[in-house]
C-alpha cells in the first residue's frame, strides 16, 4: 500500500472488506486505508497548518495515521464505510494535534524546515481540484490552501466533511448540530467564497 507501507490485497467489494475489517483482518483494514488515502492526505494537509507542515511532511503524517489505525484495529467495531471514515479522520485529527503539541513543546530540533508538495499529496486533492499537469497543480493547490485558510473555521469544517471525508449532508448536520438545509446553505456559501479567493 502506497504511503502506509502495506501491501495492497486484491480488491473486494466494500461490504466484504468492512465485514473482514470488523473481524480485525489487517489485509482488509489495509485495503480500506488504500481507498481513503488520497482524501486522508488532502485532509491532513489542510488541517495541519503551516507550522506543522514546516516540520513534517503530509505523507509522513498520513503514514503515521495509517499505522495507528492498523495497530488499533481490534479496538474498533466497524459499522460501515461512514463509520470507518469517521474513525480514520478522527485518528488524523488526534495525530495532527499530538504532533503540533510535540513541536510546540520544543522536544525536537526546530531548525528542520520543509515545504512544498510531494506527488502523493497532489493526488489527494482530486476531490477539490483535478490538475491538468504538475506545474499548474502546484500553483493551483497553493491557491486552494491560501483560499481555504481564509474561510471561517466552521466553513472549513463543512468543506472538509463534504469534499474529503465524503459525509452526506445528513451526517454533517448531525456532526455540527444543524439542519440539513443549513448545512447545504453553508457548504454552498463556503464553496462560493473559496471560488472567489481562487
Amino acid at each position: 500500500m502506497h504511503g502506509c507501507g502495506i501491501v495492497t490485497p486484491m480488491s473486494g467489494d466494500l461490504e466484504d472488506l468492512l465485514r473482514r475489517a470488523s473481524q480485525h483482518d489487517e489485509v482488509a483494514v489495509s485495503q480500506l486505508l488504500e481507498q481513503h488515502l488520497p482524501a486522508l492526505r488532502a485532509f491532513v494537509r489542510l488541517k495541519a497548518g503551516p507550522m506543522l507542515l514546516a516540520k513534517e511532511s503530509c505523507s509522513d503524517l498520513a503514514q503515521s495515521v495509517c499505522r495507528d489505525v492498523l495497530e488499533n484495529a481490534e479496538r474498533f467495531r466497524f459499522g460501515g464505510d461512514a463509520e470507518f471514515r469517521k474513525w480514520l479522520f478522527t485518528t488524523a485529527m488526534r495525530k495532527i494535534a499530538d504532533r503540533a503539541e510535540h513541536w510546540r513543546a520544543g522536544k525536537r530540533d526546530p531548525g528542520r524546515e520543509r515545504g512544498g508538495l510531494d506527488e502523493q499529496e497532489l493526488r489527494g486533492f482530486a476531490g477539490v481540484y483535478t490538475p491538468s499537469n504538475q506545474a499548474m497543480a502546484r500553483e493551483e493547490l497553493a491557491r486552494v490552501e491560501a483560499g481555504f485558510a481564509k474561510l471561517a473555521p466552521e466553513k472549513q469544517e463543512v468543506v472538509l466533511m463534504a469534499r474529503l471525508m465524503g459525509l452526506s449532508h445528513a451526517e454533517i448536520a448531525k456532526e455540527l448540530g444543524k439542519s440539513e438545509v443549513a448545512v447545504r446553505s453553508m457548504l454552498s456559501r463556503a464553496l462560493a467564497e473559496l471560488a472567489t479567493f481562487l
